[in-house]
């Protein structure tokens, strides 16, 4: 799909698998539809589909912003730990009833903070602590224990059928994420049809196309609360103005849902390369007309010539031929 140049020569090349899924089914696709794959953080909308239809986030009064954090691989900025922390205390929880883990914050800022003041990194920092905000809230509301991320939690197993339901197809198992929880396999191609029944869900439709309509409307609204400055997430969205909500996750995986045209989008890097799944998505996205090319945080991702800390070009990266 991507290709990198130099000196006349093809010196790296990231393969990979792409699906655009319209209401008619596959419209477009390269290499396997079937290949099946870890979602990873491109699923979290998924994740939290029974946050949303079980009644737990109205219960507890979530606003849009919320569940955009709960979708979230955030930076661990300022806004995003000190959500999480509200949102916590407004259930009577704390950071300790968290199960994601703790890592330092890829926000530049926050981390400076930390480092200046000796504190060390909690929970609140972790790029997928939303979601496990998100968790716990569903788990409080279900009167279930609060080992939520065990697979076969009342929660987990609420999340499986729920992953099933939207791609149209069983689990094909099962890995464990970064933050701690079960990141279910799929095809590819189910991956897609997941992100067309979000692109074309309605409010006026029933329980859980209003509530995939929520998730992706909330996630295109608050952009910064989905992944930080700097991101590709959140930049595009921008870009977009809000009319395409897009993910990623770990490894090189891309979603993308676009309601005007009813269309999901779905992409692997083989290799796990972050520079070719945003160069693939973008050029996606181009080529559906939702995105323009000339953009500056579209060029920023798009293949192009590469240059060294002085200034002089080194190669250049693109478009893999038949790609796009």
């Amino acid at each position: 799909m991507v290709e990198l140049w130099r000196g006349g020569r093809l010196e790296s090349c990231h393969a990979g698998h792409a699906v655009i899924w319209d209401q008619g089914g596959i419209q477009e696709s390269w290499g396997d539809p079937g290949t099946i794959i870890f979602p990873r953080s491109s699923c979290k909308m998924i994740q939290a589909l029974p946050l949303v239809e079980s009644g737990a986030a109205d219960a507890v009064g979530l606003t849009d912003r919320h569940l955009a954090l709960a979708c979230a691989s955030h930076q661990g900025a300022a806004l995003h730990v000190g959500m999480n922390g509200q949102w916590l205390a407004g259930l009577g929880l704390a950071e300790a009833d968290l199960r994601c883990g703790s890592h330092e914050p890829y926000d530049s800022e926050e981390r400076n903070r930390l480092i200046r003041a000796d504190q060390a990194p909690c929970q609140l920092h972790n790029n997928c602590s939303g979601k496990h905000c998100g968790f716990l809230t569903a788990t409080q509301h279900m009167k279930a224990g609060p080992e939520y991320v065990e697979l076969d939690h009342p929660l987990q197993r609420a999340i499986r059928g729920t992953t099933e339901e939207v791609t149209g197809e069983a689990v094909a198992g099962y890995g464990i994420d970064g933050c701690s929880a079960p990141n279910f396999a799929m095809s590819l191609a189910g991956l897609a049809r997941a992100m067309q029944a979000f692109a074309a869900a309605r409010d006026s439709g029933d329980a859980r196309q209003r509530a995939m309509a929520r998730l992706r409307d909330a996630m295109a609204a608050h952009p910064e609360m989905v992944a930080g400055e700097g991101r590709a997430c959140t930049e595009l969205m921008r870009a977009m103005h809000g009319r395409v909500t897009i993910k990623t996750g770990a490894e090189a995986v891309f979603v993308a849902m676009i309601p005007d045209q009813k269309i999901g989008i779905a992409l692997k890097i083989a290799d796990g390369a972050t520079r070719a799944s945003e160069a693939a998505v973008v050029a996606l996205l181009v080529r559906l007309g939702v995105l323009e090319a000339d953009h500056p945080m579209a060029q920023k991702r798009l293949p192009g010539v590469q240059k060294n800390w002085r200034g002089l070009t080194t190669g250049e990266v693109r478009l893999a031929a038949g790609f796009a």
